[in-house]
């Protein structure tokens, strides 16, 4: 038993999502959206560094090294994964674990739209799950991909920074590739996905310009793209991919991305009110021809119109996404105004909350 397995674990006992091992501070978990001290006594340098040089292989250790920052994954057998930062700070070594399922949550699980099912109907073009860090991105798409692992026939690739969820085949081949370890970049393991007949590729997270390049271009060539971004809501989705690419070449994106884009879900977690959890908000918009040609002329601060106009087919904004958690019982109005985008629609519920 390696020393951060007890803390780990304790961390497990109290539903935890994340556990923060950094010296100078007590271990402490998030738990349902906040940060509890778990233990009171301080970690000291020695004790993180111990903890740490167990669980670190040597590749681990040399990025480590050479960038004061390193991602892995870490298994407890028959207990939990977990994706892992180690990185230097003021008062020394510190560690993020986060939580990952032994197996993916199917859609019915997560409680999942039909609309998401849908768009797991796609054969080509881009599917885009967005939101901040801890928000559920990895969890929703590993969802996406076990429904097309059960569905489909065909070969599957992930890559990720580190693996998280780990597929087995079902009924199709997954191929699943880590960064650092199975090829040194997103854009590379990309490039060579391209060339390996894939279905499907996973893009754990579009992070640079050659990547979304790449990403881009696979999803015009009849290839499923699936992937993420730390954006929040479907314009700014949009909006960043564009503005990624030099202005000459922005024109030509807003096309390519108007043809292949198939749609995005946005999404965030928010502290329960009825029992202790989350609950998922998603924002949802479908390219249909209306949204399509909004991107294509540049006119994005119009696509929360179209959503809004679009609910018919499941699509929704994140204010809409919000209300209707609220008028559930699921979610305080309080929480629900802090995380709107038109905060004015919730003030009057807030206060009698």
């Amino acid at each position: 038993m390696k020393r951060i397995d007890k803390y780990l674990q304790a961390a497990l006992g109290q539903n935890a999502s994340d556990l923060h091992f950094v010296s100078g501070d007590p271990v402490r978990a998030r738990v349902h959206g906040g940060l509890l001290a778990i233990m009171e006594e301080r970690l000291t340098l020695e004790t993180v560094q111990e903890a740490m040089s167990e669980i670190m292989d040597g590749t681990t250790k040399k990025a480590f090294d050479a960038e004061d920052a390193a991602d892995f994954a870490y298994e407890i057998e028959d207990v939990s994964r977990f994706r892992v930062n180690v990185f230097r700070h003021l008062n020394g070594i510190g560690a993020i674990f986060r939580a990952i399922p032994s197996k993916a949550m199917t859609l019915d699980e997560l409680d999942m739209p039909d609309v998401v099912r849908t768009l797991c109907r796609h054969t080509q073009g881009m599917i885009l799950v967005t939101g901040k860090t801890g928000s559920g991105k990895s969890t929703t798409l590993a969802a996406m991909i076990d429904e097309m692992n059960r569905r489909m026939k065909g070969h599957i690739i992930t890559i990720e920074d580190p693996i998280e969820f780990v597929h087995g085949a079902k009924s199709c081949l997954i191929s699943q590739r880590e960064i650092g370890v199975h090829s040194p970049s997103f854009a590379s393991a990309l490039k060579s996905a391209l060339r390996e007949d894939p279905d499907i590729v996973l893009v754990g997270e579009m992070r640079d310009l050659e990547t979304i390049s790449i990403a881009v271009t696979a999803a015009e060539m009849g290839i499923l793209v699936m992937g993420t971004l730390h954006t929040n809501g479907a314009a700014q989705t949009v909006d960043r991919i564009i503005n990624s690419f030099p202005a000459d070449k922005q024109s030509h994106i807003r096309t390519m991305i108007s043809t292949s884009l198939r749609g995005v879900v946005s999404q965030q977690l928010l502290p329960t009110c009825d029992r202790p959890g989350r609950a998922a908000a998603l924002e949802v918009m479908i390219n249909t021809p209306a949204v399509a040609n909004l991107i294509r002329q540049g006119k994005l601060d119009q696509l929360e119109t179209a959503i809004q106009s679009g609910g018919r087919i499941g699509m929704k904004t994140m204010d809409n996404a919000l209300m209707e958690l609220v008028d559930k019982g699921r979610v305080s109005a309080q929480e629900a105004y802090q995380q709107a985008n038109n905060k004015h629609l919730f003030e009057k519920l807030k206060d009698t909350d």
